[in-house]
């Protein structure tokens, strides 16, 4: 029996080690902090209680798979799932508003229709239908196979952008998640629309590759679901399964370095001093330099990929918010209110200031497990910011006021907001650093194929032998869904080799 450390508690971290152990590895745990789930934390506050990471749940077929793989009890026996309907609402800066169903292609494009105007919906569905396309060309090689050394296959957008011919011009492709907008779904809101999925994965839209189409395919096709109790009783539900196949946890550890013997890794040294031999350890963490002496490049063999990529960094400024009186019985769980300015917000985000008009997402859970009792809501407002340090995010001349624009933007979509909120907590990016090791705050985005593989992550197998990385800042990237392929990548590799070929 292998002895296998693992550094950091996250969820792909937590899903590695769970399959690992059912493989009959003998598994540590090693987390910095006091508890497990990483960003899928859990903030209470006199009856109240918020998600301080994720609010939705993408692809529950990832979770359901670890669950199946790992134990006897499904994922639906050991959290309570919902889905979200309609799966979210959306405030234009004309006032014009759109409630879009779950998982309905049809159905959102009749509501595109009936909100913006005929041919909308027509074109929302044009656009993913090339979506599908791409999706079904860089689904494996981008989501269930470790990176591979010929990476730079995927960086070839698979978006099969439309040829728009031009009198007395050359013709044009969109090659970015703007230009899809402005070309292809010719609609200021439809543009706002699909922006809005990029920022709130982090990811600047007139930069990030057409492959980004992926992420409201994926979300559109499969679903958006909430796990009753908040998403950190997912992080629960995870580190229950591992500690039932008898993964040891050891918390308040701070690994500050790989140990490597005869050209492997070979254990981790703690902040104390300890060194915890182990013969492979998984890196559940963001990658850097000082953890693994002269590991610059983080990938296998010939990948090169960089720790980071090319998408840039992006952290979340989020307000929880307790109110008294009811939840109105129409009230939608997630509503998105854009910006009037895409473009500043975007540069204002990406260029390390504070965004003046930011899109702001409130979280409306009807959960009785958040509140003291139904005379009460917690409700939570999240806007994609620069990181710590570009902003001081600890500045209380920065953060309360930037608290205030997303109270008054949130007002739109929460009747009488102000006049209802008991009690307010910011978090911000200085948090985020603060409890995850994060640097900056920021949240990993998912991998995306194209712009010449800038915004891809390490591969999962590195050049030391016996060290692996898993969780959002490896292969395939940020998200729950994308950190839990993260996990089965890793196992995989443990478990059959370097010659693992993807999970099937």
């Amino acid at each position: 029996m292998a002895r296998i450390a693992v550094i950091g508690a996250g969820t792909g971290a937590m899903a590695a080690a769970a399959r690992l152990a059912v493989a009959g590895e003998k598994v540590t745990v090693y987390e910095r902090s006091a508890s497990y789930g990483g960003s899928v934390g859990r903030h209470e506050h006199e009856g109240f209680v918020f998600d301080t990471g994720p609010g939705l749940l993408h692809l529950p077929a990832v979770q359901r798979d670890l669950f199946v793989k790992t134990g006897k009890e499904s994922l639906e026996r050991s959290v309570t799932l919902t889905q979200v309907d309609p799966a979210s609402r959306h405030l234009f800066a004309d006032g014009t508003a759109v409630s879009l169903p779950n998982a309905s292609r049809a159905g959102v494009a009749t509501a595109l229709d009936d909100a913006l105007g005929t041919g909308a919906g027509a074109r929302w569905s044009d656009f993913m239908d090339r979506a599908r396309d791409a999706w079904d060309r860089s689904r494996r090689p981008l989501l269930e196979e470790p990176l591979r050394a010929d990476h730079q296959v995927l960086g070839r957008d698979p978006y099969p952008a439309v040829r728009q011919r031009r009198l007395l011009r050359g013709s044009r492709q969109a090659g970015t998640v703007a230009e899809i907008g402005a070309w292809e779904l010719a609609d200021t809101r439809l543009a706002a629309l699909l922006d809005g999925y990029a920022l709130s994965h982090g990811l600047d839209p007139r930069a990030a590759p057409a492959s980004a189409a992926l992420l409201p395919y994926m979300e559109q096709t499969f679903g958006s679901w909430y796990v009753m109790g908040g998403m950190r009783e997912l992080a629960r539900a995870v580190y229950e399964r591992c500690v039932a196949r008898r993964v040891t946890f050891v918390f308040g550890a701070e690994v500050v370095r790989v140990v490597e013997k005869d050209g492997r890794a070979a254990g981790v040294e703690l902040a104390d001093g300890e060194v915890a031999e182990a013969d492979r350890v998984v890196l559940g963490i963001r990658p850097r330099p000082d953890l693994v002496p002269g590991q610059q490049a983080w990938g296998g063999g010939d990948v090169t990929v960089r720790s980071g990529s090319g998408a840039g960094a992006a952290g979340r400024f989020t307000v929880l918010l307790s109110l008294r009186g009811a939840r109105e019985a129409d009230a939608v769980h997630r509503t998105v209110v854009h910006g009037a300015d895409g473009a500043a917000e975007q540069e204002a985000v990406f260029g390390g200031r504070v965004a003046a008009g930011p899109t702001v997402t409130v979280l409306r859970p009807d959960d009785p497990a958040t509140r003291p009792d139904a005379e009460h809501e917690a409700v939570t407002l999240t806007a994609t910011v620069a990181p710590q340090g570009p902003v001081d995010w600890r500045d209380a001349g920065v953060r309360q006021p930037f608290a205030d624009v997303l109270v008054e933007r949130a007002a739109a979509a929460v009747p009488g907001l102000r006049e209802r909120i008991l009690h307010t907590e910011v978090r911000t990016p200085a948090e985020t650093e603060a409890e995850t090791g994060a640097e900056g705050g920021a949240v990993p985005p998912p991998a995306l194929a194209g712009a010449d593989g800038a915004y891809l992550h390490p591969g999962n197998l590195t050049r030391l032998p016996g060290l692996y990385l898993a969780g959002g800042w490896s292969h395939p990237g940020g998200g729950l869904a994308h950190a839990g392929m993260s996990g089965t990548l890793v196992a995989g590799l443990v478990v059959e080799g370097d010659d693992f070929r993807g999970s099937r």
